[in-house]
């Protein structure tokens, strides 16, 4: 099943994870999610790593959601360890300390549009197309959305597109800040690697504990939030990185971070 998730490492710092079967819209098989767990858990310790993109193979379908097909032989007791699963998997992809973007490529349905709210940017190709739809299958989002979708586009017309279970454009989902930014599909790639590079070139453990400080911050009260923020500036402190942008400044040249 390795096949099924390609992963590939650029000399610049950026790793590319991409949803691998095509033949079923990239749905999330258990055998995928597991992949995906483990490749999670080795890839995030590697230093060398400064910024994720999530993507899928081909132009229609970055990710449909759950394996329908597979999930309709399972008994009550392995759909639920089976959201669980899912949950899980993207729980750590949100976890993941470096930045990550998401490139939709096409499709993002159920599981799909919960894997772009675990991201921490998403870009979007203009045919993809996001939405739950669970609740006109009998179920709710599973794996976060009722979750994460109202803490990035408001309760309101979250709820609204949960309970219709309405699917909607690129450019509705820019609209409502669901994306951050539409390409044509030809350039999506392109645009998600410059972002990347853009990410990579400044100093890592900065950029973490920016990322753990807005994340751990969004949702407390703002006395309890600048606290966190002056514990992870404390971080920074000590680094060789911060030597070498203060070095860097002076020289007027471009510093060269090694994530120390």
């Amino acid at each position: 099943m390795e096949d099924h998730l390609l992963v590939s490492k650029l000399e610049n710092g950026i790793c590319i994870i991409t949803l691998n079967r095509p033949e079923s819209a990239n749905a999330l098989s258990v055998a995928l999610l597991n992949t995906i767990r483990n490749t999670i858990d080795k890839c995030k310790a590697d230093e060398s790593i400064r910024c994720f993109i999530f993507t899928g193979t081909g132009a229609k379908a970055f990710c449909a959601g759950a394996d329908l097909k597979e999930r309709s032989a399972m008994t009550d007791q392995q759909v639920r360890e089976t959201v669980q699963l899912i949950g899980d998997c993207i729980t750590a992809i949100e976890e993941i300390p470096q930045p990550v973007i998401a490139a939709i490529n096409g499709v993002a349905l159920g599981g799909g549009t919960e894997i772009t709210l675990a991201c921490d940017i998403r870009i979007a190709s203009e045919t993809a197309i996001f939405g739950l739809p669970e609740t006109s299958l009998g179920i709710i989002p599973g794996a976060g959305g009722t979750q994460r979708l109202p803490r990035l586009i408001g309760p309101a017309k979250a709820k609204e597109l949960i309970y219709t279970a309405r699917k909607i454009d690129a450019k509705e989902a820019h609209k409502i800040g669901l994306v951050q930014y539409v390409t044509k599909v030809e350039l999506l790639e392109k645009k998600a690697l410059d972002l990347a590079s853009e990410i990579a070139q400044n100093a890592p453990i900065a950029i973490k504990q920016a990322k753990k400080a807005i994340n751990w911050g969004h949702d407390i009260d703002l006395t309890k939030g600048l606290t966190i923020e002056r514990h992870a500036y404390d971080m920074t402190i000590s680094t060789k990185d911060r030597l070498e942008g203060l070095r860097a400044f002076k020289e007027k040249r471009l510093p060269r971070f090694t994530g120390k």
